[in-house]
């Protein structure tokens, strides 16, 4: 690889953006493509773009040509909201899946950094902390006080993003409300369908390890369950 090349990837790598190295097998010809780059065989671009949404570098074969492409994918991220009990074994569980986390909480006496190790913590109020850290297309959101001063801002920010899964703790009753106050700012019935309420999928969990459990479970359900549907469709 040339060296400008690399440092293309990396400057793109570290503005959180992803990018791959198409390699066509014969001749070695290389190409570095980033979202929304021009000039590239849209059926190549197709390619990349499924191999990155996969996290999977691979060889396809485009109009009887082997093309290697080495995808570089910024790391999956989880924004929880709320320092609360059932956000320790989430905040765990989603650094094994290969997430960084970052916990939101302007509560300094929730928000301890002691209690919530390997993870980042913020004490900003949560829409200030989300607007800063900008949800992408590979990032959860979830919400988890029960505080509507507090988890309002945070979903308010999320449903003007891509992020690609967002949740809610509390009952029907206490979601309905919700959906009440965020339709109040404006948000109609689609975009607030984005919001998984209440939050997880439905196991029957009753310990915080075991709501973080069906929380994760849904982030990744939705994650790769949800994009194998629509390219099935």
């Amino acid at each position: 690889m040339r060296r400008d090349d690399l440092d293309r990837v990396q400057a793109v790598r570290a503005a959180g953006r992803p990018v791959a190295i198409a390699t066509w097998l014969a001749g070695g010809r290389q190409v570095v493509w980033e979202p929304a780059m021009a000039g590239l065989d849209t059926a190549v671009v197709a390619e990349i773009e499924r191999a990155v949404d996969d996290d999977v570098s691979r060889t396809v074969t485009v109009g009887g040509e082997e093309i290697f492409l080495h995808v570089f994918s910024p790391p999956l991220r989880l924004i929880v909201v709320g320092a609360v009990h059932i956000a320790q074994p989430l905040a765990r569980m989603a650094v094994l899946a290969g997430y960084g986390v970052t916990l939101v909480d302007p509560r300094r006496s929730f928000a301890d950094a002691q209690r919530f190790p390997d993870v980042t913590v913020s004490t900003d109020w949560p829409d200030d902390a989300l607007e800063t850290l900008a949800p992408d297309r590979r990032t959860a959101v979830v919400t988890l006080t029960h505080d509507p001063k507090i988890d309002d801002p945070a979903l308010a920010v999320a449903l003007r993003s891509p992020a690609f899964y967002i949740g809610a703790l509390g009952s029907r009753r206490t979601h309905a409300n919700r959906l009440q106050r965020l339709g109040a700012l404006g948000f109609d019935a689609g975009a607030m369908a984005r919001i998984h309420g209440p939050v997880g999928l439905d196991i029957g969990a009753l310990s915080p390890a075991e709501i973080a459990l069906s929380i994760m479970a849904q982030i990744t359900q939705v994650r790769r369950l949800a994009k194998a549907a629509c390219e099935a469709a």
